[in-house]
């Protein structure tokens, strides 16, 4: 099957600022794929190609079997977007604001019927300025929907929102792949690419510098976990010397032992064979974030 989005080699340069050095990416149909990197990395601007809201210097882009260089227009009728910093005027009322863009994309629902599916009824004379945080979200995520769109580009939509509301604005996101929309979500909050995406590409100054799903990322560039216990100092020496140990520390009673994976079920064993059964075991293994910040560190990117 051919992907949704198909992006090979992509530049976008503004004068002597290359924003877009070479990224290459695919997005397949069914799933949240996240553009995850620092801000200025070039995850907006790629985005922004891909719809044709800006034209590429080079690279091929191709998104439901179309080029947004020539066909844009008709690629409008099959996208939806809520793009960074989206806002609406702030006496704009929410019927009005759902109304209007639903007469510019004519063949979706109607858009009542969109206003109470994403729980905006109770809202629908209140102004843009009046909503909430997450009820903003919530308008901007049902405008993008308005015309049940098979491809939806969210750009950062939780930047600035309070932990309830980026919980419930992720809540949004998963309705929308649910639907059967594919998504593409520009972000660079960790847990939110974490616990949202099937996969990730991580762009640094302007190149896709690692792609795949976010346990394939962790277990391909942090190859180590850490275990923590207390026990008593004369044990270090025997958990040194099992193998794939890289380091051993110990403060006090305190003991972390660093190394693969495969060390786990080996210090347990070497434990209960000295006779020491700590109670307070912790395994410590990376994190996407650390995984994330290696890649940005060694791509050069501030």
């Amino acid at each position: 099957m051919d992907p949704v989005v198909s992006v090979r080699h992509l530049t976008k340069a503004y004068g002597d600022l290359q924003a877009v050095a070479d990224v290459t990416v695919e997005v397949h149909a069914g799933e949240i794929f996240g553009l995850l990197g620092p801000n200025g990395a070039g995850k907006t601007t790629t985005v922004e190609c891909v719809q044709g809201l800006r034209r590429a210097d080079g690279g091929d882009i191709t998104v439901l079997g179309l080029d947004p260089r020539t066909d844009a227009d008709r690629l409008r009728t099959l996208v939806g977007a809520q793009l960074q910093e989206s806002s609406l005027p702030h006496r704009m009322r929410v019927w009005e604001a759902l109304s209007l863009f639903s007469s510019m994309q004519p063949g979706g629902p109607p858009w009542r019927e969109v206003m109470d599916e994403w729980g905006l009824t109770p809202k629908a004379r209140a102004s843009f300025a009046s909503l909430s945080g997450g009820q903003r979200q919530r308008l901007l995520v049902a405008l993008a929907l308005v015309n049940r769109p098979r491809l939806v580009f969210l750009d950062e939509m939780t930047t600035g929102l309070d932990p309830a509301a980026r919980r419930a604005t992720w809540d949004l996101i998963e309705r929308i792949r649910a639907a059967g929309t594919t998504v593409v979500l520009v972000t660079h909050f960790m847990d939110e690419a974490e616990r949202l995406c099937d996969r990730i590409a991580v762009v640094a100054r302007g190149r896709v510098v690692a792609e795949g799903t976010p346990a394939e990322l962790v277990r391909r560039h942090q190859d180590s976990v850490t275990v923590r216990f207390t026990a008593p100092p004369h044990i270090v020496p025997t958990l040194r010397a099992l193998p794939g140990v890289r380091e051993t520390r110990d403060h006090g009673t305190t003991v972390q032992v660093v190394g693969e994976p495969s060390i786990v079920p080996l210090v347990g064993k070497a434990l209960i064979d000295s006779g020491v059964h700590p109670d307070d075991m912790q395994v410590v293994r990376p994190t996407l974030e650390d995984v994330y910040l290696r890649l940005v560190d060694d791509s050069g990117a501030e």
